[in-house]
């Protein structure tokens, strides 16, 4: 989600949790709250470089919760410089050092973020990364699903307030593929509707499905170029799954 509160994002950009990260005084409660949403939102893709670093699942999930933790503790060192290292970049750069210093001294970690389930974040590396993925790999791909992940749960949300649940379940299928032969007319009987009627439907949701994954993008990012070079990165990492 955007944050609407002043700070000196990048011209072109609307501020960001990220933007907020960077230039924010150290002491300020926005700061602090930008970075704990995106440290929540992220949660996966560090649980899934542990798990792929030979990590248990209850240890992976210690791990994450300390790492963050003193993450929130020790944030980066807010500054107008740039290039400033995009969010994605910097959460895996600090992970690595996290793993490298005497992490295994610090204290059992406090709850500081709300966390999810063990085996919600099970049955999603199970579904998104093959046994012996890289870490690095691992961490790459569930940053980028997460993206998709949010995207589609904004569009749900959108379609269940539009009363449009059961048009967005029949065409949630064709955001990335095309219909084949005789997909439109099965789904429009079904639906009491006329197949050009899905066909324009159809035009309309994958260009609100990309508004919202820029969305979610912006919100990692500084400057629109470094959105830019997100978007083609995001492309790579899931056209290398596929």
């Amino acid at each position: 989600m955007m944050m609407s509160v002043s700070s000196q994002s990048s011209p072109g950009l609307p501020t960001t949790c990220w933007s907020l990260v960077v230039h924010c005084d150290p002491s300020h409660d926005t700061r602090a709250a930008a970075l704990g949403e995106l440290c929540q939102r992220y949660w996966y893709p560090v649980y899934a470089y542990l798990r792929h670093s030979g990590h248990a699942p209850e240890i992976a999930q210690d791990i994450t919760r300390a790492f963050l933790a003193d993450l929130l503790r020790e944030p980066p060192a807010a500054t107008s410089q740039l290039p400033r290292p995009r969010f994605r970049d910097f959460l895996l750069e600090r992970l690595r050092g996290f793993l490298a210093a005497d992490w295994r001294d610090l204290p059992v970690a406090d709850a500081t973020l709300p966390e999810p389930a063990v085996a919600e974040l099970e049955a999603r590396n199970r579904l998104d990364h093959a046994q012996g993925t890289a870490p690095v790999d691992a961490y790459q791909r569930s940053f980028a699903a997460e993206i998709i992940a949010r995207a589609l749960a904004r569009l749900h949300d959108e379609a269940r307030q539009s009363d449009h649940l059961d048009m967005l379940d029949a065409l949630l299928p064709y955001l990335t593929a095309q219909p084949a032969p005789g997909d439109y007319e099965a789904i429009a009987r079904r639906l009491g509707q006329r197949p050009l009627a899905l066909i324009v439907a159809l035009k309309r949701l994958r260009q609100r499905f990309r508004e919202l994954v820029g969305r979610e993008l912006s919100d990692t990012v500084d400057s629109p170029a470094d959105l830019i070079e997100e978007q083609r990165t995001l492309h790579g990492i899931l056209s290398a799954k596929a």
